[in-house]
């Protein structure tokens, strides 16, 4: 076609063909569609054709087409339905997402409906080999239908940015649930899916090399593919359930990941600061969070930022989720006795300048780290606390003399993600007291609007699209230092750094909520309020 050519958008030439042939031109971004109309239109058209009903007037049905020249399928439909048959003209790509969106991710194969589409069938390559064991349920696994119907699932995962795939077996059947921008979101799929409940699980399983024959034990694996051209790593979950095995894939989208400390969302003075302490030349930097507040990318975007031919960085990591050139990771395997604490020890053997320790879980990582922090080493590492100053009193919990802690770690950043407003329908409005929570600003709103997600197609109806970074960076001056050297409580530690200029997650997230990045909701979402301790 000339929109292939690159000649044309393919709307504008859709209107072209419409205005020479007298038909309608129908945006279905913006279209009411009579979703009864399903009930008795023949799914074969739909998927084969790409034909959907849009409305019936009297004995004449209006259908969608993106090739209003084949007549075949327009004859096709009007002996199916007994009714005179005017096909409107419609993008392709918006046909295909009223099919998903009505019909269900994987509804197509589920048809059986095995159209030659070259171009889809290259959608997703899968990176390493794999290898079926013969036996009944493998073969079924192995079976196009299924093979397609699961590579439309992964695909679909990547187009919308999931971060992680969810299929629950349930007492119903088959859920599918796609976590986008760290919200849970159902998926629509067929009822037929139930019958391919284990065919699915099992060439997943097959996909990530695990034993498909094992049902009573949870496993663990790795699949690699290529997805439109992008590596796409997933980390597989399988744990058996009362009903079944249900299975978490975690998606690692190496293609769209860019790791650049400027982009994260930090403000610039929380910036700067950030940038002065992971280049002292010795010190512990700490990054702290639950699972899924980015901690990994900031570290990623640190190291990144301060590499060079003349810094040598080694990571030990659980595991390496992202490769990155130029620097030296190694995977800990715990059950072979590869721990953080073993690996840092030969690390500090390599002769390295910088340090990454995926995790400090207990003292005697956290001890390798002060020592290595001792030695002239810069260490960087996480730690799952609630906020920056309680990272002092975790790792002294842990067994670690107060003095040592005092001493060596330089800042800590606490941090959380919260979804971005979508730019194309947020929409402003003036905020009452009744709206607001008790410790919001006023002062500093300086009669601004602040905004809420509305939805729209671009956004998928969420009102939001991707996430970014709110920030509390603590420094450790030297009065945090002497808290921290006499054991006083993280709150107090706390207090002292907001006296010395902190801002805390919570400012740093109505902050961005004033700017209109974020809505209030999700300041609520992801922090407490201050005044709570």
């Amino acid at each position: 076609m000339i929109t292939e050519a690159g000649f044309a958008k393919e709307e504008d030439a859709l209107k072209a063909i419409a205005e020479e042939f007298g038909l309608d031109f129908i945006d279905l971004r913006e279209a009411n569609v009579d979703l009864t109309l399903l009930q008795t239109f023949p799914q074969k058209l739909i998927y084969r054709h790409a034909l959907f009903p849009i409305k019936r007037e009297g004995n004449t049905l209006f259908v969608a087409t993106h090739n209003p020249l084949d007549l075949y399928p327009i004859d096709e439909a009007s002996a199916a339905t007994g009714l005179q048959v005017v096909p409107m003209v419609a993008e392709r790509t918006e046909i295909a997402k009223l099919v998903k969106k009505h019909l269900g991710v994987g509804s197509e194969t589920i048809e059986g409906l095995m159209a030659a589409k070259s171009d889809e069938d290259n959608e997703i390559e899968l990176l390493e080999k794999i290898e079926a064991d013969g036996s009944e349920l493998s073969e079924q696994a192995q079976e196009a239908s299924v093979v397609r119907l699961v590579n439309e699932l992964l695909v679909e995962a990547v187009d919308s940015r999931t971060s992680d795939v969810h299929i629950e077996s349930q007492g119903s059947g088959l859920v599918v649930r796609y976590r986008i921008d760290g919200i849970l979101h159902t998926q629509p799929v067929p009822p037929e899916i139930n019958r391919f409940q284990a065919a699915i699980i099992s060439r997943l399983k097959i996909m990530a090399k695990l034993n498909i024959a094992e049902k009573r034990l949870p496993q663990d694996g790795r699949i690699k593919l290529r997805v439109h051209g992008r590596e796409i790593d997933i980390r597989v979950s399988v744990i058996p359930m009362i009903h079944g095995e249900s299975l978490v894939m975690r998606i690692l989208d190496k293609g769209s990941m860019k790791f650049d400390l400027r982009s994260l969302g930090m403000g610039e003075a929380t910036y700067k600061l950030f940038s002065e302490l992971i280049r002292l030349p010795h010190g512990i930097i700490l990054v702290t969070g639950p699972t899924g507040s980015g901690k990994t990318t900031t570290l990623y975007s640190s190291l990144l930022e301060i590499q060079s031919p003349e810094v040598k960085i080694i990571t030990t990591e659980d595991p390496v989720e992202y490769q990155l050139e130029g620097i030296n990771q190694i995977q800990v395997h715990p059950k072979i006795g590869l721990t953080f604490a073993a690996s840092l020890r030969s690390i500090l053997r390599h002769d390295p300048d910088v340090v990454l320790v995926g995790e400090i879980r207990d003292a005697e990582t956290a001890e390798n780290a002060i020592q290595a922090s001792l030695t002239g080493h810069t260490v960087f590492s996480t730690l799952h606390t609630n906020d920056a100053a309680g990272a002092f009193t975790r790792i002294v919990d842990m067994g670690i003399e107060p003095f040592l802690v005092a001493s060596t770690v330089e800042g800590i950043m606490a941090q959380r993600l919260v979804r971005r407003l979508c730019v194309s329908c947020k929409e402003a409005y003036t905020p009452t007291p009744e709206d607001v929570p008790r410790d919001f600003p006023w002062d500093k709103l300086d009669g601004r609007p602040l905004y809420r997600p509305k939805g729209c197609r671009a956004c998928r109806n969420l009102g939001y699209a991707g996430r970014f970074g709110i920030y509390e960076l603590l420094a450790t001056t030297e009065n945090v230092r002497q808290l921290a050297h006499d054991r006083r409580s993280s709150f107090e530690i706390k207090q002292a750094a907001i006296g010395s200029g902190m801002l805390t997650l919570r400012d740093d997230a109505f902050r961005k909520a004033m700017e209109g990045t974020t809505s209030l909701d999700e300041v609520l979402r992801a922090t407490k309020g201050d005044h709570l301790g």
